[in-house]
C-alpha cells in the first residue's frame, strides 16, 4: 500500500483483453454470444466472429435492433454481449435497454467503448459524457468500468455470473496498469488503492491513474490522500465510501464523464444522506465534447491530477474551517 505509482501503459489493448475473455469463456459456456453494430473491427469482436462464426452477429448500423435481438436471445437462455461506441450504446438505445432488457429482467451484458473524452477524434457527436448517468438511472442496471486488463479479467466471471443487465464502459486502447493478476477485486465493491487520513479521492476509469498521481503530489505537500477505485458506480459501495469519508472528513470525486448523474452524483447522494462532509466533483461540467487527443481534452475539461489536487486543497480547507 502507498507504493510509488509508475503509471506505465499496458502493452495489450483493453479491447483485445475483452475479446480474449469472450473467447475463453465462450469455449466453456455455449450460452455466450457476441453482437455488434457494424464495429467488429473497432471492438476486435471480428476475431471472435472468425473463431465462433455461429455465435457472432453483426446487426449493422442498427443499435436499437441489436438490443432487441439481444433481449430475444437472453429470453431464450443465452448470455449476449452487445457492443457499440458509448454514444450509441447508451443514448441511442435507451428505450430498448429500459424496456426490452431491464424492465423484462433479462440477462444482457452491454459494452460501450471509447468512454468520455477517449472518443478523441470522433468528436462531440460520439463523446457520450452522459452514458453513466443514463444507465445508472435504469432500475436493476449494474454500471461497471475496468481500469486495466487485470481488473477486467477479475471481473469478467463475476459479470457472467450476475443474473441481470450490466453496462460495461470499456477503454479500447492500452490502459495504464494499476493492478496485478493477484489482486482480488469484487464487482460492486470499491477497491482501496492508497491509504490516507486527510482527504478521500473516489475515482473511476482513466481518472484512477490521475488520482494516484494527485495523491503523490499531495503527499509531497504533507496532505495524506486516500484513493478508492469505484469501478462499479452502480450498485454504489456506500459502506466503503462512508468508512473513508468518516475517517478523512473531505471527499473529491474524479470521473471521465459528466459530473451530473455519475460518480460525483452518487457520492453526493450518499454523503448528503449519511455523512455530510465537504465534497468537490472533478469531471465534465454540463457541456458537449469536442475533437481532440486525450491529453488535450484532459486539460480542456479539467480531467487531470492537477485539478484533483486543486479540489483536494479546496475540500480540506473547507473541512478545517468547520
Amino acid at each position: 500500500m502507498n507504493q510509488p505509482f509508475e503509471g506505465k501503459l499496458e502493452e495489450h489493448w483493453l479491447r483485445d483483453t475483452y475479446v480474449d475473455l469472450l473467447l475463453e469463456y465462450a469455449r466453456k459456456d455455449d450460452r455466450i454470444v457476441a453482437l455488434d453494430a457494424d464495429l467488429m473491427a473497432a471492438s476486435s469482436v471480428k476475431r471472435f466472429s472468425r473463431q465462433m462464426p455461429g455465435r457472432a452477429i453483426d446487426v449493422g448500423v442498427a443499435e436499437a435492433n441489436m438490443i432487441g435481438v439481444a433481449a430475444g436471445l437472453a429470453a431464450m437462455g443465452k448470455i449476449p454481449f452487445t457492443h457499440s461506441f458509448t454514444a450509441f450504446a447508451s443514448r441511442r438505445v435507451c428505450d430498448q435497454v429500459t424496456l426490452s432488457v431491464a424492465y423484462a429482467g433479462l440477462n444482457v451484458k452491454m459494452v460501450g467503448s471509447d468512454p468520455g473524452i477517449t472518443a478523441e477524434l470522433n468528436g462531440g457527436t460520439h463523446m457520450s459524457l452522459e452514458d453513466v448517468s443514463i444507465m445508472r438511472n435504469i432500475p436493476g442496471m449494474t454500471v461497471y468500468e475496468p481500469v486495466d486488463s487485470a481488473q477486467l479479467r477479475a471481473a469478467f466471471p463475476q459479470i457472467l455470473a450476475h443474473d441481470g443487465p450490466v453496462y460495461i464502459r470499456l477503454l479500447r486502447r492500452p490502459a495504464v496498469r494499476i493492478y496485478s493478476k493477484d489482486d482480488k477485486l469484487t464487482l460492486g465493491k470499491a477497491f482501496l488503492l492508497r491509504e490516507g487520513g486527510d482527504v478521500t479521492i473516489l475515482a473511476t476509469g482513466i481518472m484512477v491513474a490521475e488520482a494516484l498521481l494527485a495523491a503523490e503530489e499531495l503527499a509531497g505537500e504533507g496532505i495524506s490522500a486516500e484513493v478508492l477505485n469505484v469501478h462499479t458506480v452502480k450498485p454504489f459501495d456506500e459502506e466503503a465510501v462512508l468508512r473513508s469519508a468518516m475517517k478523512t472528513g473531505a471527499v473529491v470525486t474524479a470521473e471521465n464523464a459528466s459530473v451530473i448523474g455519475g460518480l460525483g452524483s452518487a457520492a453526493a447522494e450518499c454523503l448528503g444522506e449519511n455523512c455530510p462532509v465537504p465534497l468537490r466533483r472533478v469531471g465534465v461540467r454540463d457541456c458537449f465534447g469536442e475533437v481532440g487527443l486525450t491529453d488535450y481534452l484532459k486539460e480542456k475539461f479539467g480531467l487531470t491530477a492537477k485539478e484533483i489536487v486543486r479540489a483536494a486543497h479546496e475540500v480540506t480547507e473547507r473541512k478545517n474551517l468547520r
